[in-house]
């Protein structure tokens, strides 16, 4: 039996993400997104309500968006729950980061796979950016070259109980499995 729970939303699993910016004066911010994913191909989507990073978007139309894993999930949720204009969360967190060669914004090196975005579009909240480069740590990289999704250990935001929780087995091939019908 089915039982209704309301029109809250229990949207599962969201991606934790790491949108970091550059600021007028270059100085690099970083927040924790959580609403957010694929828009379309080569095409990102993150729902933003204002903080110092959609100002940094309206300037520089430029992003990063990293995604978090187990290793990094004390700074991701700092990231979150602090303000880059209160704090310089950078310096705190003591992260590592680098320019990007693609895009006017940051890459943080704590965070094994970032794509690179210029801003395609930002109204009303919604960033639609295009991915121009994809950079992972070769740590993560499997013996054919390939990313190795399991040694990332990437987390994802389990909104129900105000979690993190590491993607876990790999249960079957998609676009494959369901010719077996």
């Amino acid at each position: 039996m089915r039982k209704d729970l309301g029109d809250k939303m229990q949207f599962m699993p969201l991606p934790v993400l790491m949108l970091a910016t550059y600021d007028q004066d270059g100085k690099a911010n970083v927040m924790n997104a959580a609403w957010g994913g694929v828009y379309d191909y080569n095409q990102v989507y993150v729902s933003l309500s204002k903080h110092k990073t959609t100002d940094n978007l309206e300037l520089k139309k430029a992003f990063t968006l990293s995604f978090a894993t187990k290793k990094t999930e004390k700074i991701s949720d700092y990231f979150g729950v602090v303000s880059g204009n209160k704090e310089d969360k950078i310096k705190k967190s003591g992260v590592h980061v680098t320019p990007s060669k693609y895009v006017d914004a940051p890459i943080i090196e704590e965070y094994p796979l970032t794509l690179e975005c210029n801003v395609e579009s930002f109204e009303d909240g919604n960033l639609i950016g295009n991915v121009v480069n994809v950079s992972i740590d070769e740590d993560y990289l499997d013996e054919n070259g390939k990313i190795d999704v399991d040694k990332m250990e990437i987390i994802a935001f389990d909104m129900i109980n105000n979690t993190y929780r590491v993607l876990g087995e790999n249960v079957g091939k998609a676009f494959k499995d369901g010719f077996d019908l």
